[in-house]
């Protein structure tokens, strides 16, 4: 089975440019230079999930043509993240659903269920039903196989420094934004994968405090031994052109549309 992803958005939490139309080190006149919020999309034949909704998250679907999801899953709760939610709202009712299930770990469903009650009970007028349906990835499920409709996920637990995120692998491919480090668990979790879309808003930094730079991916990589890893959460500082100049072979950075296929083998993980 193949799964096709699409990169919704590879930019850090300003995007690129930032608010005031600030492009930092990046060619505004690079098309690959403009991007939004980090997400993607991953789809099956039957089935589309997205993984985050930033604030970005309305203009990421229409530009993909995507008019219908299955579910979302979430990384975490950050705003750059989960800030364009309240979109689903205008796709359920199109979709002429009751409500749509999202998927996260307990502290990112908690604090979802938090900032917006009215997704998940309703608001105070018969108008505003109760359109998003929580399910909390138990702790068992991470490192385990899972699957959703015909799409067959493995969450896995990473360190994003002040709190935890989800990677999600996807057979021979994986997703591991906002990410500081990852632990042996999460690392075998990865192992097997030939693609790798990472994080890497920490670039040439030894003092980011949440997100990995490129030594410790290519650390990382020399244990999970991916072919091919593209950077994504790319940052004011990080110019496209520049990137492909210096980065070594099997690195690229993510751009906005980008498209990649995953294989899934139908009972395992892809290994």
């Amino acid at each position: 089975m193949t799964l096709k992803i699409t990169i919704l958005g590879c930019g850090n939490s300003t995007g690129v440019p930032a608010i005031g139309n600030y492009w930092g080190q990046c060619d505004p006149s690079e098309p690959k230079n403009i991007r939004t919020r980090s997400s993607i999309v991953v789809q099956s034949a039957k089935t589309n999930i997205v993984i985050d909704t930033g604030p970005d998250f309305k203009a990421q679907l229409n530009r993909a043509d995507i008019n219908h999801l299955d579910a979302a899953f979430f990384t975490h709760a950050h705003s750059d993240h989960v800030a364009g939610i309240e979109d689903l709202r205008g796709l359920v009712f199109r979709m002429e659903q009751s409500t749509m299930p999202i998927y996260a770990n307990h502290e990112t469903i908690e604090e979802l269920e938090h900032k917006f009650a009215y997704l998940f009970n309703g608001g105070k007028a018969e108008i505003y039903p109760p359109i998003l349906e929580a399910h909390t990835l138990e702790p068992n499920q991470f490192g385990a196989l899972q699957s959703f409709g015909d799409i067959q996920y493995t969450p896995f637990i990473q360190d994003h420094g002040t709190c935890e995120s989800i990677g999600y692998r996807f057979g021979d491919l994986a997703y591991s934004v906002d990410i500081l480090t990852l632990d042996k668990t999460a690392i075998n979790a990865l192992k097997g994968i030939k693609t790798w879309v990472v994080d890497c808003t920490g670039y040439h930094s030894d003092t980011n405090p949440v997100h990995a730079n490129l030594k410790t991916i290519y650390a990382l990589n020399e244990e999970i031994q991916a072919q091919k890893i593209y950077l994504t959460s790319l940052s004011l500082g990080m110019d496209y052109q520049t990137m492909i100049g210096e980065l070594p072979n099997g690195y690229a950075p993510a751009f906005d549309g980008l498209e990649l296929m995953a294989k899934v083998q139908a009972d395992s993980t892809g290994e």
